[in-house]
């Protein structure tokens, strides 16, 4: 921080992924993490970490303090808050001056690249090429042994967006599928990923080259220009989500390996990352949203145009359960099943290719089941008349449990088609 700074006396915390793990020293404890790439990840144990939902812009420390040492029985210390202040502050954590002029920048030279940097490579899964390539060969696509019920051509994929390493089997039965079922006319893909950092805006595109450790993939200039133009807002306001967000790369390194370097080069990606944040909010149905359906009827041209040549895949998960996500405790085996029945719900809406049944169903317990593949699974449903899609098939359901503290992930691969 510059030595004119000052830290804010009423902090706010940022809209930041808040998430709970296990550690050996302290237990479970809170670790805040910026879906934007703002801030840098910080570990807050307890009780301490209690402190972070009072940070609302209306407390000053003091009364944190205070408001803190009255819900928890543990002794804490002022200096132990002022420090934890100070670390939100220079990590860019809270609102204010400091995280705004670090956005900015970040913003500007992220908005002035040509490419979209493969950002997860070497993290949630391997960046060397030949590694990246035999682990989806061996361990996603040929792992999956039992051959599915599916459509005959594919035009639209549901498929997970955890990391390969926990997610191998939906992801090689989602692109299984696809690799049995893919048109050899389609050269146009468009990739739908939830913002996990919220938006300002419905719909946001990155008009960047895409590159993966397989090769790059290009951006559709075409289509961008229409939705750009027929949008009613502007679809590049919220560019720099893209620029950490995994939703997306997950699908893009699954797609160019599934086409190859020819086929690559002859295809080009329509990178959306969806956000229905209003509607989301107040379980409306987002057809009601005048400006996204700006953005879908734009889009539902642009895919009706090409009509026999797109692909649309949602990198979508479903439920997030347990304390990892705020819940007090794990769900046991009975709650497991309850999770499973709900999922299975939301699942046939789907299969059903229904979008206003599948938005309701999947925002009726937003708050406890927190399914965060909402926005692109809802968009890829209302593509799908002009994409063809008369049948869709399940190929692949899961919940992947924390061996630590039980938290659950769930998603499911799910492809439409003719």
């Amino acid at each position: 921080m510059g030595a004119n700074e000052r830290v804010p006396d009423r902090p706010t915390l940022r809209s930041l992924d808040v998430i709970r793990v296990a550690d050996p020293t302290h237990g479970l404890v809170t670790v805040v993490r910026d879906g934007e790439g703002v801030g840098a990840a910080l570990m807050v144990p307890p009780p301490l970490d209690g402190a972070l939902g009072l940070m609302n812009g209306r407390r000053t420390s003091a009364e944190i303090l205070a408001e803190l040492r009255r819900r928890q029985s543990a002794k804490i210390g002022e200096a132990d808050l002022t420090s934890l202040i100070a670390t939100l502050h220079a990590a860019h954590l809270l609102e204010g001056p400091r995280y705004e002029a670090r956005r900015r920048s970040l913003r500007d030279e992220f908005t002035r690249a040509r490419v979209r940097a493969a950002t997860h490579a070497g993290g949630a899964y391997h960046g060397d090429a030949a590694k990246l390539g035999t682990f989806i060969d061996t361990e996603c696509l040929s792992a999956v042994d039992e051959v599915h019920r599916h459509p005959a051509k594919i035009t639209a994929l549901v498929a997970p967006h955890m990391d390969l390493w926990r997610a191998a089997r939906g992801y090689g039965s989602a692109y299984g599928a696809l690799a049995r079922g893919l048109d050899p006319r389609a050269d146009t893909f468009v990739l739908l990923g939830t913002c996990h950092a919220g938006m300002r805006t419905p719909f946001s595109l990155c008009p960047k080259t895409w590159d993966t450790p397989l090769g790059p993939l290009a951006h559709d200039r075409e289509i961008t220009r229409r939705l750009s133009e027929k949008s009613s807002f502007d679809v590049l306001e919220d560019e720099y989500q893209h620029k950490a967000e995994h939703s997306i790369e997950f699908q893009a390194v699954f797609l160019r390996h599934l086409l190859g370097p020819e086929r690559a080069r002859a295809s080009t990606i329509v990178p959306v990352l969806c956000g229905l944040g209003r509607a989301q909010a107040h379980r409306s149905d987002p057809a009601r949203d005048a400006d996204a359906e700006s953005f879908v009827d734009a889009l539902l041209e642009a895919v009706s145009a090409r009509r026999g040549r797109v692909v649309v895949v949602a990198g979508a998960d479903l439920a997030h359960v347990g304390p990892r996500f705020g819940d007090q405790a794990a769900l046991d085996a009975p709650g497991r099943d309850g999770l499973r029945v709900r999922d299975e719900q939301t699942i046939g809406r789907t299969l059903d290719r229904d979008p206003s049944g599948f938005f309701d169903h999947a925002t009726e317990d937003l708050d406890s089941r927190r399914v965060c593949g909402v926005g692109p699974i809802y968009t890829l449903l209302r593509l799908l008349e002009p994409l063809g899609a008369e049948t869709s098939a399940l190929h692949h359901y899961t919940q992947h449990v924390d061996p630590d503290e039980g938290s659950i992930v769930s998603h499911a691969s799910i492809s439409f088609g003719s």
